[in-house]
């Protein structure tokens, strides 16, 4: 494998371990890189090549990136030293950033030659394991076109959002602020109908094949309703981190977001009751718990 041949990949979570698994599905050569070993071994076996070091993924003509949060972005891949030296020539980053973080990568990037490209995904881990992600991308139109291929490995379909690569990430914060706004208030709804006798599941049931069909009322609605939160898809600190950016966008443009404080506070809530290591829609037990519903 040879840097103009290979898509370099950094961050294999639970997301990034399938999106780089689609891209060798596909055909790409990939070279990963992750601070924890065993994603690495897990994709050697079935035909990556690891990377010792980031600066050797930067080696690639095409980098693509799944991290966390902006903390981990900035301290692996916004590093001067490390842009200075690559080959790559264009930056993917496929994770859920911050608007600052997502204008000050574009910028360092260009300093250095490098196109970036913002392209954060819909879907849980088995969705992006199965090459079936929606992917809100935006960036320079001949960026996006050179892109495209991956993202025809990763996903389902590609939602173009503009030429600024912080459009996508206001698409994607604007989405996970509804989706827990969503998952709020299903919680409080079934806690309304299990304080009066009736059954959450059967309310979703009617719920889901009625007025709300679709997956995210039939997914997190049955997760709330059987108050099933592990194994988690999406991390309940990642929800509040997500909460946290929708604000923070809001203020940057003077727009109110009521129900952004209240659900900053449930995932606190949630937080402070030991539910981190539970999925987002563990916030329901918030709804639960101010009702006085027994455990």
């Amino acid at each position: 494998m040879t840097g103009t041949t290979t898509v370099g990949f950094v961050g294999l979570g639970a997301m990034g371990q399938g999106m780089a698994g689609s891209l060798l599905r596909a055909g790409h050569a990939v070279r990963v890189w992750n601070r924890s070993p065993a994603p690495v071994a897990a994709l050697v076996a079935q035909g990556a090549e690891a990377a010792g070091t980031v600066a050797e993924v930067f080696a690639a003509d095409t980098v693509v990136s799944m991290l966390a949060n902006d903390e981990a972005f900035e301290w692996l891949l916004l590093d001067p030293g490390l842009l200075a030296g690559a080959g790559a020539t264009l930056h993917v980053n496929m994770a859920t950033v911050s608007l600052a973080l997502a204008e000050r990568a574009e910028a360092l990037h260009a300093e250095h030659g490098i196109g970036y490209v913002a392209a954060p995904v819909l879907g849980r881990p088995p969705v992006a394991a199965a090459g079936r992600l929606n992917i809100l991308a935006a960036g320079a139109p001949e960026l996006l076109e050179r892109a495209e291929p991956l993202f025809a490995a990763m996903g389902e379909r590609t939602w173009r959002f503009g030429d600024s690569p912080r459009q996508a990430n206001t698409a994607k914060i604007s989405t996970n602020f509804l989706l827990a706004c969503a998952i709020e208030s299903m919680a409080e709804a079934c806690s309304l109908a299990e304080a009066h006798g009736v059954r959450p599941t059967d309310l979703v049931e009617m719920l889901t094949g009625t007025l709300f069909p679709g997956p995210v009322y039939s997914g997190y609605g049955s997760m709330v309703a059987e108050r099933r939160y592990e194994p988690a898809g999406f991390r309940l600190p990642l929800g509040l981190k997500d909460v946290g950016l929708a604000l923070a966008a809001g203020a940057e443009r003077n727009v109110p977001l009521p129900f952004g404080g209240i659900l900053r506070d449930a995932f606190l809530d949630a937080l402070a009751h030991g539910d981190g290591d539970k999925d987002w829609a563990a916030v329901a037990e918030v709804a639960r718990r101010r009702a006085g519903l027994p455990d």
